[in-house]
Parts: structure tokens; sequence; C-alpha cells
């Protein structure tokens, strides 16, 4: 589609998007460390990040129920109103792309799967591209309404829909563009084509976690995403303004998209290893957190200060080498070296 055609996605990336890329590489790396160490931790994030997905991906549509309700539906209620409907069918395609259900190839009629999906509860309203133009519109300050951008027309948008399919499939598989930039034009195109009559923001958020996934960068199954793009919500519509501003022509600027998607994995990233040090501390202390991070690693397997320093993020470099020395003491590690980077052994018990 249009930020695929003319080699839009080989143009060079401002410092600002080559740096968050190249951060979310190192969390990225640190991220798989935490998945084969911690996984009890991890599982706790888990299970906050669904509730907390599904809750605000729909609260930034307006669709909201009473406390009580929402967490009967997160433990699988029938729903009863509209909004409890949409709210158990976001629920449930959450957990089908968790789970892996759902993957690649990409097509449109799997995008139609996910939006019918949604809107399961609700017969005869999901799954089928709009029929109607539609404008995107905002609440200025004063209470008047504007409109915010103009979409695809109706009668364009089936064949638009397979150009963009086919277009992200053919430069994934080419895989000379770093995907997450490949990910951040998809979504961009697709909510610029808006190709349903409602609902594209729940499935353009969905769509980003899934193929995230794929990509290895698994941070909102453990962090909301859509919790981050709830709280800076004036953020993320301003720079979708600012990218679609020429969609049409081709002539759009993908950096503040680019800018935006980026710095909310980021900032996710940061706040995943910020908490996982917070929920193993609760669950057993500083000094132990520490040995479960050493008791993680098998028999024979080096690791670093360093190495639990990123397992431990809330936990100091005394406290991991006073660890290290009372278990060197007990036989339980050995020392390869000397020095901040030397290396430890866990030894057989």
């Amino acid at each position: 589609m249009w930020s695929f055609r003319n080699n839009r996605l080989l143009e060079p990336v401002d410092v600002t998007v080559a740096n968050l890329m190249a951060a979310l590489g190192r969390y990225q790396g640190r991220q798989t460390l935490y998945q084969h160490q911690v996984p009890q931790v991890l599982e706790t994030l888990r299970q906050i990040a669904v509730v907390e997905s599904t809750e605000a991906s729909n609260r930034i549509e307006g669709i909201v129920v009473p406390p009580s309700r929402f967490k009967a539906l997160m433990a699988d209620a029938e729903p009863q109103t509209r909004s409890e409907s949409e709210i158990a069918g976001y629920r449930n395609v959450l957990a089908q792309i968790h789970a892996g259900r759902i993957g690649l190839p990409l097509t449109p009629d799997k995008i139609q799967e996910i939006h019918a999906g949604i809107y399961a509860y609700l017969p005869g309203e999901g799954g089928e591209w709009k029929q109607r133009d539609n404008v995107i519109r905002q609440t200025l300050p004063d209470g008047r309404e504007a409109v915010r951008f103009v979409p695809l027309p109706a009668d364009e948008t089936p064949a638009a829909m397979e150009e963009l399919c086919r277009l992200f499939e053919a430069t994934w598989a080419e895989d000379k563009v770093d995907r997450l930039l490949l990910i951040n034009a998809f979504i961009l195109d697709f909510l610029c084509i808006h190709p349903f009559s409602d609902g594209n923001g729940r499935v353009a958020r969905l769509l980003n976690l899934l193929l995230l996934y794929v990509a290895g960068y698994e941070v909102g199954r453990y962090i909301s995403l859509e919790r981050v793009i709830e709280n800076t919500k004036e953020t993320y519509y301003e720079a979708l303004r600012l990218s679609g501003l020429q969609w049409e022509t081709g002539q759009h600027d993908l950096t503040p998209w680019h800018q935006y998607n980026l710095g909310v994995i980021v900032y996710a990233y940061r706040e995943f290893e910020q908490r996982v040090g917070e929920v193993a501390m609760a669950a057993g202390g500083k000094s132990q957190s520490v040995k479960d991070a050493i008791n993680a690693f098998k028999p024979g397997e080096t690791f670093t200060i360093g190495d639990l320093e990123r397992i431990c993020p809330a936990v100091s470099r005394a406290t991991i080498r006073r660890v290290l020395e009372m278990l060197r003491k007990e036989g339980q590690v050995v020392c390869l070296g000397t020095g901040r980077n030397a290396q430890w052994r866990r030894e057989e018990t």
C-alpha cells in the first residue's frame, strides 16, 4: 500500500528512530534471559497484562462496564449488554493471539476473522469491510467536532486491503526492512484505510501485538501496550495525524508514527524490567531473588554479575556480590576470573 510503494521503507530513518530501534534490540536480548530464568514472575505479569490490555483497548473507544462486571467477564462470564459483548469478544481474540493460534501469513480473510471475533457476541456486525465512506472526527477543547482524517473510500477498501497484505507479506519475506519499521508501516496504512465501519482501533492494536510477537518482541505479553497507548492517547492521535498527512499521495512522513510506536515499546520494556524486579522482591527478598536467578542456570552453565543485574534489576551489585561469595564458600558456584566481567559457573550440588 502507500507506505510499501516506491521503496519508502528503505529510506534512512532519523537519529531518534535509530536510537529507539537499537534500544529495543538490547531489550529483546534481555527478554529472552528473563523468559528462561524467572518464568513464575512472568506468569504473574502476564495475567495482569491480559486484564489491563482488554480494559484499556476498549476504554480508548469509550467501551466501559462496572468493575464487578468487567471482573466477571475476565473470568469468562457470558456478556449481558453490548459493551460487555465487545469486551468479551476482544478478550477472546487477545487470548488466541497470546496462545499463538493466530499467526502469519497475514491475509484480508484473517483480519476480517479478527474483527468478527471482537463482535462474536453480536451476530452479523463483524467481519465485513465498510459499506459506506467514513471520516475520523475529534472533539475539540471547546466542544466542537472537527474532521481529523478522511480514510479511503468504501469501494476502494477490498482491493486496498488485498494489496496491503500482499505487499506486507512480500516485504516481510524479503527481510530487507527492519521488522519494527515494517510493522509500524502496516499499522499506519491499515488505520489510514480504516477498512471497517467500527472497531478499527481495536483490530489495529491486536494486529500490532500479533506482529510484534511474531517478530520476537514479546513485552506486550507482560506489560499492556494498550494501557501505555491509553495513557498517551493525545500523542498517539497526533502522531497518527502527522504521519497521515498526504498519505493518499504517498508523500507522508512515517517518522512521527515510528517515533511514537517505538517509544511505546521502549517504555513498556523499561516498565517490564522494573516490575520483574518488584515481583521478584515481593516473592522473597533480594538475596533470595539472586539465589533463584543463579539456581535457574544449569549446572556447568556460566554467567556474569551483569547477567544477574539484568535478571534482578532491583538488587544492588553489592548484594549480588555478597550472595555470590556466600554460595562460593558453600561450593555452589565457582568464580572463573577477576574483575567486573568475570565469569561465574554454577556447580553440581
